[in-house]
């Protein structure tokens, strides 16, 4: 490893290569489960990881999609993180990457492959990676449905977790996170002609729209827990009493309790029209990210700032979930938001601070080195 005083000065070196990487990966779309897109993006990234690491990704691949995992033989470290965007192909030709200043913006640049760039860039800072594992997914957009497996397999097997999803606007690393449910209720009732008869049908879109005021009253305001009716579909045609119809339910909280408490209450949702059905699918997705886990983690990470003289960074409790609240419910110690500094994630305002990430690579490479120096 480099010595902590040149560490950041050879960071700043590389300043203007990580914005052209920036560039360079911002403008390789990687829309959710657009499998062709997502492929080129893993070449890509790919080919950056083996330059750094010294050995070639193995592609994991479930339901076609292609996560990148450099798994190390003994694990003490385990680099998390996702390539895949909450923007839709084509979006680059209205919104392409630009550089204005000291931001730089473009569709996924915050969100979160400037924290790529910034994960290679510390680890090529370190002399020695092979207890460094890496794992980069493709689908924690939409839910790491086929990811979740590998990623938890991944932290049983390593001493910490660091997540370099975005820092807060402050830069604060995030050591609690929200944990999410996810549900989905269908109404079935009954067709009939809705100008002819409709006495004879049982409306399933009025069905719905009972539940949705019913869900809203399981949110709790004292507790900062939300929930929140999301999509609703109902009907066929303008002329048809609906015979079906769906809502679909977001729920988070800061305590397993609170997503327990609010699970009981939906699966205990009857139906309020007399002959309609209600059902209700889905349930708890990620329990939530804990201080205890991240707060030792956020000291090492405060000393490894001191080690190189950057301001200690600060922890933040942030309601948006990610994979970190996986690693996290699972007790191995999780450290999020080590990636850039910026804001505005999901939005067409998203953006970096060009500035901050030499400094934020060399707190991660930093903080990684202190980590495998500190006996297990």
């Amino acid at each position: 490893m480099r010595t902590l005083s040149t560490m950041r000065w050879a960071a700043h070196e590389d300043g203007a290569k990580m914005v052209d990487r920036l560039g360079e990966l911002v403008s390789c779309e990687s829309p959710p489960g657009s499998i062709p897109h997502l492929r080129a993006c893993a070449d890509l990234v790919a080919g950056w990881g083996e330059a750094v690491l010294g050995r070639p990704a193995r592609r994991v691949v479930r339901d076609g999609l292609p996560h990148l995992l450099w798994a190390a033989r003994d694990q003490r470290v385990l680099l998390l993180g996702h390539f895949d965007t909450v923007w839709p192909a084509g979006t680059i030709r209205q919104w392409p990457f630009t550089v204005d200043g000291d931001r730089a913006t473009g569709p996924g640049a915050y969100d979160m492959k400037a924290g790529i760039v910034q994960m290679f860039t510390a680890l090529g800072l370190l002399a020695d990676t092979s207890r460094v594992g890496v794992l980069l997914t493709c689908d924690e957009e939409s839910g790491s449905v086929t990811s979740r497996e590998l990623i938890e397999r991944q932290a049983l097997r390593s001493g910490a977790v660091l997540v370099c999803e975005a820092s807060d606007p402050t830069g604060a690393l995030k050591v609690a996170r929200k944990g999410g449910s996810l549900y989905r209720l269908t109404a079935v009732g009954r067709a009939a002609h809705a100008g002819v008869e409709p006495q004879r049908g049982v409306n399933a879109t009025v069905e719905v729209a009972h539940q949705v005021l019913t869900v809203q009253s399981f949110a709790s305001p004292a507790e900062e827990t939300s929930v929140t009716p999301t999509v609703l579909a109902g009907g066929t045609t303008t002329n048809t009493v609906p015979e079906s119809a769906t809502l679909c339910v977001d729920v988070r909280a800061w305590t397993r309790d609170e997503l327990e408490r609010v699970d009981l209450e939906i699966r205990g949702m009857t139906a309020r029209l007399p002959g309609a059905v209600l059902s209700v699918g889905g349930g708890i997705n990620r329990h939530p990210l804990t201080p205890e886990v991240a707060l030792p983690l956020l000291a090492v990470a405060q000393a490894a700032a001191r080690d190189i003289g950057l301001p200690p960074p600060d922890g933040a409790h942030v309601p948006g979930a990610s994979d970190a609240n996986f690693t996290g419910a699972l007790g191995v110690p999780t450290l999020d938001g080590l990636g850039a500094v910026g804001g505005g994630a999901h939005a067409r305002g998203e953006y970096v601070e060009v500035r901050t990430m030499p400094d934020r690579a060399a707190l991660l490479a930093a903080l990684v080195g202190r980590l495998l120096t500190t006996p297990s």
